[in-house]
């Protein structure tokens, strides 16, 4: 809908609570009335909920950028603002039905104050997976934390989505970095993921990831990059930018830009299909839709699946990807994990095989935002299965394995944030296969990433405002 997209909510299609239900009556004209009402209100909750909130969070003290009047509703909801992440929903209603959905989330944004965090802890302690844990707040007063990396002597790093990074010392001072990318501050993209080389103690290297921006003929195009640079104390010196991903496209969503070092030295990291499901992810002529692995530097090593393929960027290590926000090495095998978004539905946990096609679009769990199939295929041979899938959607963000034993029962399990359901998934393992799973620190917020720190605790991040948790079990 029209306001601020929500970068990975899913739509669940379950009633949107505590709004408008309406009570039996014998009065035509109220039947006829409440009728539309609870038509609207279901096909808010099935169609847009997921991405605005189930009680229109999303909508509430944002930016409209193309207004908020009943016709300004109207025509978003219609036709849409596609690179904006938007879908028009043109074929799914009719204008009857828009103008009820129109009407409806007027009548809704009344009702609620200047926007607060209302689904913010009344209590900093939770209880789920057998364990009892407490907040210990590490960072506050940041608007939109995107991901933290772990210093020496207990510091931080922490990238702030709208462009600044900070280093937050052991007593819980922050201090913005001078010399991070410009960043193009639209939508999903900004200041993203951050990690360290592995030999971070003796050359001082970090890698950043984030939306870059270029000026074509007017139009602003964005792209996922990274940069390498040596921190030194508060600055970032000797930037240099290692990878873009092409094409840059007008589109404004689907980064990806999760970064891990494997077991190999390797730098792997995701990109997203920019929302062009039907050119980027199935076809090896671009960046996008993908995993990749380079050097450390930035050089494309000789082993990669499509060096020696004609056409195919040879840094592409995976393929068939739709906008992956997690990646994680398995403690024990080495293997690279990730997790990635899927639509309305098909939230997908993958372990990373070496040239393997994982399949969007042609296979999915999920459907369209506007209720239109995708594809009525889940498999087909040559295509990977996924470890699992949620349905409805979670909207993961951030992933770890839990390798450390101060959580009882917790231990070599995976860890994925949800930001459509604002809590932390525990998926426990067998092998290579999900047997149960567990949810964690429920409504906390909506998290954007989860780590386990050098001091062997987990550490939380969430958005907007931006907090940064170490959870201390009890």
């Amino acid at each position: 809908m029209d306001g601020s997209i929500c970068c990975c909510s899913k739509c669940s299609g379950s009633w949107m609570p505590g709004f408008l239900r309406p009570n039996k009556t014998s009065d035509p004209a109220v039947t006829a009335a409440t009728t539309d009402t609870i038509r609207a209100a279901k096909n808010y909750s099935q169609y847009c909920g997921g991405c605005h909130g189930e009680k229109m969070d999303m909508f509430v003290d944002r930016q409209w950028k193309h207004g908020n009047t009943r016709e300004d509703l109207f025509k978003a909801v219609k036709h849409g603002y596609l690179e904006e992440g938007m879908p028009a929903f043109d074929s799914a209603f009719t204008d009857t039905e828009i103008y009820e959905l129109a009407d409806y989330m007027l009548d809704g944004i009344k009702r609620f104050k200047t926007f607060e965090f209302t689904d913010a802890p009344k209590s900093d302690t939770f209880e789920g997976g057998g364990l009892t844990v407490k907040l210990d707040t590490i960072v506050s007063g940041v608007q939109s934390i995107w991901a933290i990396a772990f210093l020496p002597n207990d510091e931080l790093l922490v990238t702030e989505k709208h462009g600044t990074l900070y280093r937050v010392d052991k007593n819980r001072n922050k201090v913005a970095v001078k010399g991070s990318p410009v960043v193009f501050d639209a939508n999903q993209g900004g200041l993203l993921d951050v990690i360290l080389h592995p030999q971070y103690n003796s050359n001082g290297l970090i890698y950043i990831s984030y939306s870059a921006i270029r000026d074509e003929a007017g139009k602003k195009l964005g792209s996922t990059a990274i940069m390498r640079a040596r921190l030194d104390g508060n600055e970032l010196k000797d930037q240099k930018v290692i990878f873009e991903a092409h094409p840059f496209t007008t589109m404004r969503h689907h980064y990806g830009s999760r970064m891990v070092f494997g077991k190999d030295g390797m730098l792997y990291f995701s990109v997203g299909e920019r929302g062009n499901e039907k050119e980027f992810p199935q076809n090896l002529d671009n960046d996008n839709g993908k995993i990749h692995r380079l050097k450390d530097d930035g050089t494309v090593p000789d082993d990669n699946p499509f060096v020696n393929t004609p056409g195919a960027r040879p840094s592409i290590w995976s393929y068939g990807h739709r906008n992956p926000q997690g990646l994680a090495v398995h403690p024990a095998t080495g293997d690279i994990w990730s997790h990635e978004h899927g639509p309305r539905g098909g939230d997908e946990i993958n372990i990373i095989k070496k040239g393997a096609n994982y399949g969007w679009p042609v296979i999915t769990y999920g459907i369209n935002y506007n209720g239109k199939i995708i594809s009525n295929k889940t498999a087909q041979e040559g295509m990977e299965q996924p470890v699992q899938y949620w349905i409805p959607s979670i909207g993961p963000c951030g992933m770890t394995f839990v390798t450390t034993d101060k959580y009882r029962g917790w231990e070599n399990q995976l860890l994925s944030g949800s930001l459509r359901f604002k809590y932390v998934n525990i998926s426990y393992l067998d092998g290579n296969k999900v047997t149960r799973e567990d949810k964690l620190l429920k409504n906390i917020s909506r998290v954007r990433d989860v780590r386990v720190g050098p001091d062997g605790y987990i550490y939380v991040a969430v958005e907007e405002p931006g907090a940064v948790f170490r959870l201390l079990p009890q």
